[in-house]
């Protein structure tokens, strides 16, 4: 049996925890990890204790918003959002970690990154959003794109 590198243990995880979203369009997860120890984990949908968009449907389908664009037009929270929120809400400290996320981060979930101390982004898929990347760059958090 091959042992899987710390970077496919990680993402297996993160790929788990998108298996908790209720977004109907994509289902993404994210993890914050610090020296090989998992700090909080996220996925995207709506806000803790609504109603969840397979119940109230999506604003962004009916609205015909296509995929990256008007973010704001969404009853949920990204996964990075929610992971970082997730890490305040129970007083742990994540300057200096590392997002895994099944998906690049956006331009908005890149603002709070950076903001939040992060130092490393492993991300699986996702668009290229041009402004994320350049603020990542100037903020030199390094991004790596998964590679099984």
């Amino acid at each position: 049996m091959t042992r899987p590198s710390w970077a496919e243990y990680f993402m297996t995880i993160t790929k788990m925890v998108a298996k908790r979203s209720t977004c109907l369009r994509r289902h993404v997860g994210a993890i914050l990890v610090k020296d090989r120890r998992i700090l909080a984990t996220g996925y995207n949908g709506a806000p803790a204790g609504l109603t969840h968009c397979h119940e109230a449907g999506c604003l962004r389908e009916d609205s015909s918003v296509p995929s990256g664009e008007r973010h704001e037009l969404c009853r949920g929270l990204h996964a990075e959002q929610n992971v970082i929120i997730q890490a305040a809400y129970h007083g742990i400290p994540i300057a200096d970690s590392t997002l895994y996320c099944t998906n690049k981060p956006c331009v908005i979930c890149s603002k709070m990154i950076i903001n939040a101390g992060i130092k490393k982004i492993c991300c699986d898929q996702g668009y290229d959003d041009p402004l994320a990347d350049q603020m990542l760059a100037e903020a030199d958090i390094e991004i790596a794109r998964f590679t099984p």
